[in-house]
């Protein structure tokens, strides 16, 4: 992909490789900007902005870090902006989500009655705070290397190593209450 990329520049085909970078990362990113903002309305906007980004800034990729750890950047960077920005803190959806208008009592009486320890894991890692539930999204669900984490994230090896730790223990303590 990161020869396809050099010469996609010089023959002007940014179309064809963004199109398969978002067919081959495109859920992965999806994901990773979901456990960020917690929102999919939000993170399906994000993602399309996120390789929009991407596509006005392939002449900047260097070829240094691997393809994806270049995507996962601009994501995780586009997540912290918006979580930063002043409209998330400050506007309020004047709309619920469809989904949840629709359900009635049963439907979630029926789902609480479905939850299993895979969702009680997926709500635990949820509830973590962003720098924890970074680390371990990135290490487990997608099985990135320690290395790899502290490139995408800018952080030392080190710290993502406690930053690990500190969530695996704070995921137990929470699956145990």
């Amino acid at each position: 992909m990161e020869e396809i990329l050099s010469c996609a520049l010089h023959t002007e085909e940014k179309d064809v490789l963004i199109d398969e970078l978002m067919k081959m990362y495109g859920q992965d990113i999806l994901q990773l900007v979901y456990s960020y903002v917690k929102d999919r309305s939000a993170a399906e906007e994000l993602t399309q902005d996120i390789f929009i980004k991407s596509y006005n800034s392939l002449h900047t990729y260097s070829g240094k870090s691997k393809l994806r750890t270049w995507l996962w950047k601009i994501a995780i960077n586009t997540c912290k902006d918006y979580l930063k920005s002043w409209y998330r803190r400050n506007v309020v959806a004047g709309e619920l989500d469809w989904e949840s208008r629709l359900r009635s009592a049963e439907d979630v009486e029926a789902e609480v009655m479905k939850r299993d320890t895979d969702d009680m894991l997926a709500a635990a890692v949820m509830e973590l705070d962003v720098p924890y539930r970074e680390a371990i999204y990135l290490f487990y669900f997608q099985e990135m290397k320690l290395k790899e984490i502290a490139e995408v994230t800018g952080i030392k090896e080190n710290t993502v190593k406690t930053r690990l730790k500190r969530a695996k223990e704070l995921l137990k303590k929470r699956l145990e209450e």
